[in-house]
């Protein structure tokens, strides 16, 4: 089935290259450093045997911030070499770890391509964040004596469904995988009824428990919220998606009805939709802004555009109640966390599939509202904007919620102590 695979891949190169073409139309960045994906680059030799992170777009990689620290810290002179697949990722890379990690895409699954990557990079270790599968990776990977670690293992019940019609390709893969550090029980437990071996299985928790809030961000918050507007009531909708934004924007106007001062902000989750999702706002109405004409919130400004990359956090910390997209429409979710770690209450559509456990043990809590739609979002927000003393509740059972469950990182940590990281007892 490998193989029959890689030959479907070397097929479909040409639409893959017409794909990238079409998307950077939008967003130029994926109409760059196409050689990268080829693994064509030169790898710097300070950059080889090192650990490889693959964490493949945002969340992942804000996900790895505080392990690829913590190995740093642990392992100081370990190179640690981190690719992504969007550009999107890759920013939040240079944005996080500066110089202090080499950065590059992940290459194609094409054996030819992973042989030539594993080449010039020559890492001691590859970890995988999340469900990041692919079979010539890990394929390699075992022929090469490289340990391979998934780390905040999670597969929601749609994404087993999908692996289990491959069953046999999935226990192929996941025969390639050292260790497992499964995010909850119920994936632990879809991984071993996909193939996986239990006794390479561990139920870590999460990693995004991990999240550390510096007070710059806390800094430049209220700066923005000086910006913004201090007395009005702000209510932020985060990472949305394509037939969200009208749903968003229909609660918006609710919510004015009650509240004519309140203001949305509204970021969908993917650049190349910002002007899309601008000329909507404006075409039912609104009055709009954007973040990147760095000006000023008007005080009858009714939308404001979070156009810009990199400061979703320091949105979350400068708004009252935040809604999270990918919700409303079977997009899965985002992740609660953020919000919660700064005591800002959370709402959450239906959709919850890619966090179904942080989502319940936060509902569970009464730090997060869920609602089954648009008209119920409104009232959940009207309720909140003008409640202060609820908004505050909510907040700390959040923060509760998060302090209740750290420990993952340093469980990860400890998985990895077999996969002889140490350069220097190396040496």
């Amino acid at each position: 089935m490998r193989i029959f695979y890689s030959c479907l891949f070397y097929l479909l190169i040409p639409f893959v290259f017409i794909r990238l073409w079409w998307r950077s139309r939008k967003a130029k960045d994926y109409g760059k450093r196409w050689h990268e994906r080829f693994a064509l680059q030169d790898i710097p030799k300070e950059w080889q045997h090192g650990l490889w992170v693959h964490a493949v777009s945002v969340g992942e990689v804000m996900a790895a911030v505080p392990l690829v620290k913590a190995v740093h810290q642990q392992y100081p002179d370990l190179p640690v070499l981190v690719t992504t697949m969007t550009p999107t990722g890759s920013a939040r890379v240079k944005a996080n770890f500066d110089d202090s990690v080499y950065h590059c895409y992940i290459p194609y699954d094409l054996p030819s391509v992973v042989r030539r990557f594993l080449q010039r990079a020559k890492p001691r270790a590859l970890m995988l964040l999340e469900t990041e599968l692919w079979p010539n990776i890990l394929h390699q990977c075992k022929q090469n004596n490289i340990p391979v670690m998934l780390a905040n293992a999670r597969l929601s019940q749609k994404s087993f469904l999908g692996y289990h019609r491959f069953a046999g390709v999935a226990k192929q893969m996941l025969d390639n995988i050292a260790v497992l550090a499964a995010h909850a029980k119920p994936d632990a437990a879809r991984f071993i009824e996909l193939g996986m071996d239990p006794a390479k299985v561990t139920v870590t928790g999460s990693i995004k428990f991990e999240l550390k809030v510096s007070a710059s961000i806390l800094e430049k918050a209220e700066v923005l919220r000086k910006m913004l507007g201090s007395q009005r009531p702000i209510w932020i909708a985060a990472s949305t998606h394509v037939g969200e934004e009208e749903q968003l924007l229909a609660a918006q106007q609710q919510v004015l009805a009650q509240i004519p001062e309140a203001l949305l902000i509204l970021t969908p989750r993917h650049p190349e939709r910002f002007d899309d999702v601008y000329q909507l706002a404006v075409k039912q109405g609104f009055k709009v802004q954007r973040r990147s004409a760095h000006e000023a919130c008007a005080p009858d400004t009714q939308v404001f555009i979070g156009d810009t990359m990199g400061e979703l956090m320091l949105f979350f910390a400068a708004i009252d109640v935040a809604f999270l997209g990918g919700s409303l429409v079977e997009h899965g979710g985002h992740n609660l966390l953020e919000p919660a770690s700064l005591g800002v209450a959370t709402i959450i559509g239906p959709s919850t599939f890619n966090f179904s456990e942080i989502t319940k043990m936060l509902v569970d809590a009464g730090a997060t509202l869920s609602v089954p739609d648009s008209d119920a979002l409104a009232t959940s927000v009207v309720k909140l904007l003008q409640s202060s003393n609820e908004r505050f509740d909510m907040g700390e059972r959040g923060r509760t919620v998060i302090d209740q469950n750290k420990g993952a990182l340093g469980a990860h940590l400890a998985l990895l102590e077999d996969f002889d990281l140490d350069v220097e007892l190396a040496q």
